[in-house]
């Protein structure tokens, strides 16, 4: 016959340790989303400095950007477990801070582009820590957002290839609108699936937080440009 208390205590254990191992990850996810700002930056800072961004444009810098990043996720994926997973991210994100280049790089030609760029960088800080702090008072499971936040993604990944053709500003704003809401509700969805335990692995946590950050930062730079940016 089981002893309640002992197995009451075993309970209590698994649960403290479910807790650590949930609190490590969410820890670690946070350390490495912060570590992989620095190569974004270089990355962009390199792109500009070169020219290599405003090189590849339209359809060449379309297929250079899915082949290299769909590359980089898959080799993230295969390495998460490994010493070398971290290093494979960082190395994406420094990839991706050069396909971000060409953005800056018009938008920094703006005569107030500086404070526009640092302007897209505080309000992306800020979703960024609005939905962090949901994500920790939020009691309900969220996982079942995860698929149609994933159905509204591939629409805009769609809509957005097919805009390179169409060269549609009312469209690319549209986008750009709908991009800021679904990727900060991932991140509310992803941060909960750590808090949760429904995700372990602090680098394929990163990668997802890290991906709806880009992108979330990337639209409302474009929207400024638009709206807030002045020739002279």
């Amino acid at each position: 016959m089981n002893n309640p208390v002992q197995t009451y205590q075993t309970g209590f254990a698994y649960g403290a340790e479910t807790a650590a191992q949930r609190n490590r990850t969410l820890r670690n996810t946070y350390w490495l989303l912060a570590l992989s700002m620095v190569p974004t930056v270089l990355g962009a800072w390199v792109g500009i400095a070169t020219g290599i961004a405003s090189m590849m444009s339209g359809g060449m810098g379309l297929v250079v950007f899915m082949v290299g990043a769909f590359g980089f996720m898959f080799a993230i994926e295969k390495t998460k477990n490994s010493a070398a997973g971290v290093p494979m991210l960082l190395a994406f994100t420094f990839f991706m801070g050069l396909m971000l280049a060409r953005l800056v790089g018009t938008v920094l030609g703006l005569s107030n582009g500086a404070s526009l760029v640092m302007t897209a960088f505080a309000g992306t800080g800020a979703i960024f820590l609005g939905m962090a702090s949901l994500s920790s008072v939020i009691k309900r499971d969220l996982s079942s957002m995860g698929k149609w936040l994933f159905i509204g993604a591939i629409m805009l990944m769609v809509a957005g290839i097919a805009n390179i053709f169409l060269k549609s500003s009312a469209l690319m704003i549209t986008l750009s609108v709908l991009a800021i809401g679904i990727f900060s509700a991932f991140i509310l969805h992803d941060l909960k699936r750590v808090q949760d335990g429904h995700e372990t692995n602090y680098i394929t946590a990163t990668l997802g937080v890290y991906l709806s950050i880009y992108n979330v930062f990337q639209s409302l730079l474009m929207l400024l440009g638009i709206f807030g940016g002045r020739d002279e």
